[in-house]
């Protein structure tokens, strides 16, 4: 029974630079899967309807993804879970966390621009965890780069092997459609944002058949493009893909709803059940009996009526029920959850069980902290979710001294989903918040004023980095808190972090004190 579940699972995440299309892919794999009845691309005369991935207001305004949200469908015999992340750079952090929950990634890229920076990070991160992707490649309703070219462009910027499972006929303007080399058919292409495409079987392209259907000069140009597909990229071998050493790649355009379906059922087909995933302790197997889970997300706030905190926990073995006692790892006491919920964006429904590979939501009232375990009793650490060192910082101040109990509780929370980090300076009891990009403090800005009516006020402070310290010698450590006194700060759990104003003061700080050890990511 178990087993069953586990084999129809597929979870994965949908990674891109911003603006790919990553949401609109998401969009019509929902539709597809019947979790969605319109498309949020579809424009009525009275209402617009945005995507429904996108549901914090501060996305729709801006028209990006800044929250990493998670959806759940049935396809066919298969349970599906998509997480879309964020693709603006400023997020990236969520998104790294959100790899570490997923089993295979999707990458969208966009015809026109090609690989992009963004892409290349989000690359790496699923080159190290061995991570299979399968690149789908959209717009190609609009006039973009050579599908060779985009191809070699591939493999040599996110330096992986390709093997393409569909070819495009043409481009832009004259966009004719796709052949299906993995299922063998044609897909023939009609700009329309919810029909299907029409699709005809098609073993042999050398068939004269072929020109009935599209031109003498687009059938010749797919014949020697095929044989050349043939003659360069290896068979597709789905074991290679697997390991993550060889990335199948579709073409197709999101908007326009076409490629999509094509790259659904091969994924579904393909895609890799949910895997062992590693512990500091051992190896953790979804087949096993005991459950076990860990919360890679915090999100305040998904329904702005009730102020309440979700934890996003990634199911790694056995089955989760409801109201069933966990054992809570940190605190070391059991917890049992009444309603726990599995997600579509922003609409929730309470579940009665889980099983692994699946994402569930827990209430929390400060329960969870970021890489938090929970099982059915054993002591387990997942580990792998990095918080990284800001770049940037600045003082936040209340604008509004009858709101400081909702700017602390705002503060605190937002802190706890893990979108900026909060330092309170030893010398003068000021916060300092740091992020990694600029758009961070605009989010946060919004979301105090938006979901806890208090106005905060921001102060530039001049920072290069904030450094965790610790050291095997108290006194050493006593005589640099001193002497540093005024940069000395501590984050939310209480650990010294040292606020090094430039990279000259940091280099002489790390020279003058040998037995402090300096760390730029909070987990060690």
């Amino acid at each position: 029974m178990l087993i069953d579940e586990i084999n129809r699972r597929r979870t994965f995440a949908i990674i891109s630079h911003p603006d790919a299309g990553k949401t609109t892919l998401t969009e019509k794999l929902l539709l597809f899967g019947g979790a969605i009845h319109v498309a949020g691309a579809v424009k009525s005369n009275k209402i617009r309807k945005t995507a429904t991935s996108d549901w914090m207001e501060i996305e729709k305004q801006r028209g990006i993804s800044v929250a990493t949200s998670v959806m759940g469908f049935d396809y066919g015999d298969y349970k599906v879970n998509i997480l879309d992340t964020p693709g603006h750079q400023d997020f990236a952090e969520d998104t790294y966390r959100t790899l570490t929950a997923v089993d295979s990634v999707i990458i969208v890229i966009d015809s026109a621009k090609g690989v992009e920076t963004q892409t290349r990070k989000l690359m790496e991160v699923c080159r190290m965890r061995k991570t299979p992707v399968i690149v789908f490649i959209n717009k190609l309703d609009r006039e973009g780069k050579d599908p060779f070219d985009l191809l070699d462009e591939v493999e040599a910027e996110l330096q992986i092997k390709v093997r393409p499972l569909s070819w495009p006929i043409d481009m832009g303007q004259s966009f004719k459609g796709v052949y299906n080399i993995f299922e063998k058919k044609l897909d023939l292409y009609t700009p329309s944002k919810q029909t299907v495409t029409e699709s005809v079987e098609f073993k042999d392209i050398h068939h004269p058949e072929l020109e009935k259907y599209v031109s003498q000069t687009n059938a010749d140009k797919l014949r020697t493009d095929i044989e050349l597909i043939e003659g360069v990229y290896p068979e597709f071998e789905t074991a290679d893909y697997l390991k993550g050493e060889l990335a199948p790649v579709f073409f197709g355009s999101a908007l326009n709803n076409f490629g999509v379906k094509e790259l659904l059922d091969c994924f579904v087909k393909i895609a890799p059940t949910p895997r062992p995933i590693q512990a500091e302790e051992r190896l953790v197997h979804p087949e096993e009996e005991a459950f076990s889970g860990f919360v890679f997300k915090i999100h305040a706030n998904m329904d702005p009526n009730h102020r309440s905190c979700i934890a996003f926990v990634k199911i790694c073995s056995g089955k989760f029920e409801r109201n069933v006692p966990y054992k809570h790892v940190r605190f070391n006491k059991m917890l049992k959850f009444s309603a726990p919920t599995a997600f579509m964006a922003q609409k929730k429904s309470v579940v009665d069980e889980a099983f692994p590979g699946d994402i569930i939501g827990l209430p929390d009232t400060g329960n969870f902290k970021i890489g938090d375990s929970l099982t059915s009793g054993e002591d387990l650490h997942f580990k792998g979710l990095p918080s990284f060192s800001p770049e940037m910082f600045k003082y936040i101040e209340n604008a509004d001294p009858m709101k400081a109990k909702q700017m602390n509780k705002g503060i605190d929370q937002l802190m706890d989903e893990g979108v900026a980090q909060l330092f309170v300076n030893q010398f003068n009891n000021r916060k300092i918040i740091g992020t990694v990009g600029q758009l961070q403090f605009e989010v946060i800005q919004y979301r105090l004023l938006h979901e806890y009516g208090a106005q905060c006020r921001w102060e530039p402070l001049n920072l290069y980095k904030a450094c965790w310290i610790e050291s095997d010698h108290p006194e050493e450590l006593e005589n640099f808190k001193k002497r540093k006194y005024q940069f000395m700060a501590k984050d939310k759990e209480g650990r010294d972090v040292f606020l090094a104003d430039s990279s000259y003061v940091l280099q002489m700080a790390q020279n003058d004190f040998k037995n402090i050890r300096f760390h730029f990511t909070s987990e060690f």
